[in-house]
């Protein structure tokens, strides 16, 4: 019952400003640096390539800016940047970012049986959905296709405790991460990241350092 509160809540705070795809396309300014640059890799405070937010779920980067601004999710950049926006800045980022998806080859990829064993220990499926891309809820995230050394440190942030700048406080991912040894939460985060997406880095063509 707790789990269903909680995305029942999740969800109507995310919805509860509504997100301008224009206005935010001028509020990302502080954003491309990292993650408009494709295979970007951050070195602090762990080193793994930026994750892509191109056709994320709009609820759930409202959720994820959310977050890291109440110090739910730790990482010293990310607090900054959040603390600096507004409700409806977040929600016109989101906005912006949400429309960029792609289109999928639609090819399912199987998963080997100790992988297989692996998903059904944790019951991935039934919070993201099939494929890593229907999440059952909005304020959840979109992984198929992620790159796989983050989605290994983001499983590895909800079983750390007690790190002032890495972890993520939530109770049903960190009872699931919990289960897992380190070799098979990179098991998963290999099969995850080799599934086809609809996410993809939002390039920037160019930095504008300033007009002449």
């Amino acid at each position: 019952m707790a789990v269903v509160v909680a995305s029942v809540t999740g969800a109507a705070n995310a919805q509860a400003v509504k997100g301008d795809a224009k206005a935010g396309a001028g509020k990302i300014a502080m954003c491309i640096g990292c993650h408009g640059i494709t295979g970007y890799q951050a070195s602090f405070p762990e080193v793994y390539k930026v994750p892509m937010i191109g056709g994320q779920n709009e609820a759930y980067i409202v959720s994820a800016l959310n977050a890291y601004k109440k110090g739910e999710r730790k990482h010293p950049t990310m607090r900054g940047i959040a603390d600096s926006l507004s409700e409806q800045d977040m929600a016109d980022v989101a906005a912006y970012y949400a429309g960029h998806a792609k289109a999928k080859d639609g090819k399912p990829k199987e998963a080997n049986p100790a992988v297989t064993a692996l998903l059904q220990k944790g019951a991935c499926f039934s919070c993201h959905g099939e494929g890593f891309s229907k999440p059952i809820d909005p304020s959840y995230p979109k992984v198929a296709g992620q790159y796989s050394d983050y989605v290994f440190r983001a499983l590895q942030a909800y079983r750390t405790e007690g790190n002032p700048i890495i972890g993520r406080s939530n109770g049903v991912m960190a009872g699931i991460a919990k289960q897992f040894k380190n070799e098979e939460l990179q098991q998963l985060a290999r099969y995850i990241g080799s599934l086809d997406s609809e996410m993809q880095v939002v390039a920037q063509p160019h930095f504008r350092l300033g007009q002449k």
